[in-house]
């Protein structure tokens, strides 16, 4: 039976499993996947003992997706912009580095009829998990792309990077464009701290859409705050991890699972947590 597994440190909450179990039942694959404690500094070696015990495809979470970029032999355009890589594939004797998390965030939002072409989007964060999107929403081609930071030139470094793509612009908290956003994304880990990102409440009076990378049994803090402010639209990122857990499973197996009871089932699981 082919093995896969998800790799991070900690592990033991991982819903990965959970969700590939139920892929593998909806589309008839037989395949064994785990989850796996790495130690901190023995991930590349936790991977090849893996791939040698007939591991056929990985995905990895904090801390370690860096680490992945570096092991891999080959690079997706998605891994190599991320500078991240979350899904691994082993394939002819070769480890084949992807990064489905853009296309996982991408996919949420078009499931839930929000339109990216066309619209003026605001990212708030400029860590890795801002970089490991703004490309699959570049190529929806909004009409423009704004990412602020707490450390500006953070942001600024980050819009640099991705001008060869499409305009993006970047700044601090403090000095975000004064206009209105169709998309307002919360990369920062804020939500995390029990906390809301600090931009004016101004940018949410035209009730945009207002969507949380972090999700949670209840409305995360940002997404209270939006709602606070007036908006009707919030959406937090349990969609956006079944979503590139579909892609990743196609990358493997050829096949598109449906996310859609994978989704309510992971719903039920957070209202009776």
């Amino acid at each position: 039976m082919d093995k896969y597994a998800v790799f991070g440190n900690p592990i033991a909450h991982s819903k990965s499993p959970f969700i590939h179990k139920m892929f593998a039942e909806q589309t008839g694959q037989s395949l064994d996947y785990s989850a796996i404690l790495s130690p901190l500094d023995g991930f590349a070696d936790t991977i090849r003992a893996f791939i040698s015990s007939g591991g056929k495809g990985a995905n990895v979470t904090v801390p370690f997706k860096e680490q992945a970029y570096k092991l891999a032999d080959q690079l997706s355009e998605a891994a190599e912009q991320a500078g991240a890589v979350n899904t691994l594939i082993y394939k002819e004797g070769k480890l084949y580095g992807d990064n489905t998390d853009g296309i996982g965030l991408v996919k949420d939002l078009l499931f839930h009829d929000v339109v990216l072409q066309g619209k003026k989007i605001l990212i708030i964060g400029a860590g890795g998990a801002t970089r490991g999107v703004v490309l699959p929403i570049l190529k929806q081609t909004p009409a423009s792309l704004h990412i602020a930071n707490r450390t500006a030139e953070k942001a600024l470094n980050l819009a640099t990077h991705f001008a060869s793509f499409a305009s993006v612009t970047g700044s601090g908290l403090d000095d975000i464009p004064h206009t209105t956003f169709d998309l307002i994304i919360n990369a920062s880990s804020s939500s995390l701290s029990g906390d809301a990102p600090n931009i004016d409440a101004a940018y949410i009076a035209n009730k945009p859409v207002c969507y949380d990378m972090v999700y949670g049994k209840e409305d995360t803090a940002f997404n209270l705050w939006c709602q606070q402010q007036g908006t009707s639209v919030t959406l937090d990122g349990l969609g956006m991890l079944v979503e590139q857990a579909a892609q990743s499973f196609y990358l493997w197996r050829g096949v598109m699972p449906d996310t859609q009871p994978v989704r309510q089932a992971l719903r039920n699981m957070l209202a009776q947590s």
